[in-house]
């Protein structure tokens, strides 16, 4: 409902034509009186009798909540609101997504600042500290589960032993970081997964496969209740559940994972614009009236304060994640969310072709680099550079695909699918002869400075099972000095190297890498490459 103010100034009377004003200006204060004596009271709302008293509309409340409560929120809130002393107030409500509503009471004037904010989940109160009082009303909840079709829990054994959250939200379409959902989803994987390094490469595989889903969580619902035998899996809410099924949840089947299901709860909170304001106490006190009473908010799809359903359904078992976790997980998805630009280059040198597991160190490069191209995002840049000692007359490396977005159409064909031609080649491409490494990481960073792009990590992904042996190249401590000589602070580029099997120096790539900020990881067994590649992205 728009403002509603009392008219400040009276209008002049005309010389000519006075009854025609006169009459006019009656049916007018009649009309006004209509709208602003009469108070009028939403469903379910519970006032005192004195509240019903006639009121003057002469304050507006600036309220806004996440889309997915507006509905409630505007039906509670209808027409004026008693203050007292026969004053009433009107509740402005506006939706929009909870990160933007954050940015505004970051930056903004308080007078263009929400008075009163329901975002998805209180654990927003902490990130926008001093903005908001936390201490508010909680005006309902609902809980994180997994949903999919009857026909794929069944497949995977769900339907008859739950999976742990890191099992589940590893193979699902997890809502966006920007949602509280999507927070919370990434903090139960996290801390599925286990402490340390095991939890963070979790979310980080999470992040970076959710820039290839392609899939949201409505679209994703719609097929889970379609019942669809390869429907995907999705984390999301009960209440988008109880939504997305409202026509007949079909075949759907909604799991709770073995550790529980992480609650969210809908805080309405003041914010620093709206302290020391009556017309906000009212507002408030209405809400918590709803709160308070319950059916309104179990009608709308959630649960109430007490985790009461409509219909009674039972509340999955709660799992009561670590706040100080949640809370830490904005800043580092904050981090994982800055673009790569990836010149990867790869040793071809004949040693390539030694075993290692149940193929060549080769042939796990390319399925090494292949998993990782298939999960970032399209706004990645990549290129790709092969390199062994004399490869192209006296350069020891050559270029096979120059460094372009992943989604950027080349020939018929887009980046990311060029690439994952030119990887499937490289057991092909192995040359008799040395690995000519100093010159030719040398020669990469330079290429990848050449290129900068400020808005993204620029890294030089390095693959090689030796050491330099190209008698006629730059040496070790030529190569570390030039490295350290051409730091630049404005263009920063970082080697990522990754030794080869057992007999990689990887004291000289530990060397490379810490010239240039990067970092060093050793690959010996047949499985740790894909999982090194990952962590490279992890620390980049």
């Amino acid at each position: 409902m728009g403002r509603h103010t009392p008219t400040r100034h009276a209008q002049s009377t005309p010389p000519r034509r006075r009854g025609l004003p006169v009459a006019v200006a009656v049916v007018t204060v009649l009309a006004l009186a209509a709208v602003v004596w009469v108070v009028t009271r939403p469903s379910g709302a519970t006032t005192p009798a004195a509240d019903a008293e006639a009121c003057r509309v002469d304050a507006a409340v600036r309220v806004t909540v996440v889309p997915e409560i507006g509905a409630l929120v505007r039906d509670q809130l209808a027409g004026p609101i008693p203050i007292g002393g026969y004053r009433c107030a009107v509740a402005e409500v506006r939706t929009e997504p909870p990160l933007q509503t954050s940015g505004v009471l970051a930056g903004s004037d308080l007078g263009t600042q929400p008075q009163i904010w329901v975002p998805d989940d209180v654990s927003w109160a902490t990130r926008a500290g001093a903005t908001v009082d936390a201490d508010g009303t909680e005006l309902g909840q609902t809980s994180l589960v997994v949903a999919t079709s009857r026909a794929v829990a069944d497949g995977l054994g769900w339907s008859t032993t739950p999976p742990t959250w890191a099992e589940a939200a590893g193979r699902a379409v997890l809502p966006g970081p920007s949602e509280a959902a999507g927070l919370i989803a990434l903090a139960a994987l996290q801390s599925s997964a286990g402490p340390g390094e095991l939890g963070d490469t979790a979310v980080v595989q999470a992040v970076v496969s959710a820039g290839r889903a392609g899939t949201g969580t409505e679209q994703a619902l719609a097929a889970a209740v379609a019942g669809a035998d390869d429907a995907p899996v999705v984390v999301a809410t009960e209440q988008q559940v109880a939504a997305a099924s409202a026509d007949g949840a079909g075949d759907l089947a909604v799991v709770v994972p073995s550790e529980g299901a992480p609650v969210l709860s809908l805080p309405v909170l003041r914010t620093a614009a709206g302290r020391g304001d009556p017309a906000v106490d009212a507002v408030l006190e209405r809400l918590a009236a709803t709160a308070a009473d319950g059916t309104a908010v179990r009608d709308a799809g959630w649960r109430d304060t007490t985790g009461r359903a409509a219909g009674d359904a039972a509340q999955p078992p709660v799992w009561e994640l670590a706040a100080d976790a949640v809370a830490a997980l904005p800043g580092r998805l904050a981090d994982l969310a800055t673009p790569s630009r990836l010149l990867t280059v790869v040793d071809t040198s004949a040693s390539m072709d030694a075993a290692l597991g149940e193929g060549t160190r080769a042939t796990l490069a390319r399925d090494a680099l292949t998993s990782a191209l298939a999960v970032l995002p399209d706004r990645t840049v990549g290129g790709l550079w092969v390199f062994a000692a004399r490869l192209d007359g006296a350069q020891d490396w050559r270029e096979l695909v120059p460094l372009r977005p992943f989604g950027t159409p080349v020939d018929g064909q887009t980046q990311r699918e060029l690439l994952a031609d030119r990887f499937g080649e490289l057991p092909d491409l192995l040359t008799a002869g040395g690995t000519g490494l100093y010159d030719t990481a040398l020669a990469a960073v330079r290429s990848a400075r050449e290129s900068y792009d400020p808005g993204a990590v620029n890294t030089v992904v390095l693959l090689t099972d030796g050491t330099d042996d190209d008698p006629s190249g730059i040496g070790e401590d030529e190569l570390l000095a030039t490295l350290a000589a051409e730091v630049d602070p404005a263009r920063p580029v970082q080697v990522v190297a990754v030794g080869i099997g057992p007999d990689a120096d990887q004291g000289v790539l530990q060397r490379i890498a810490e010239a240039t900020g990067g970092a060093a990881y050793p690959a010996v067994e047949a499985d740790d490459l894909q999982t090194v590649l990952f962590e490279a992205l992890q620390n980049r």
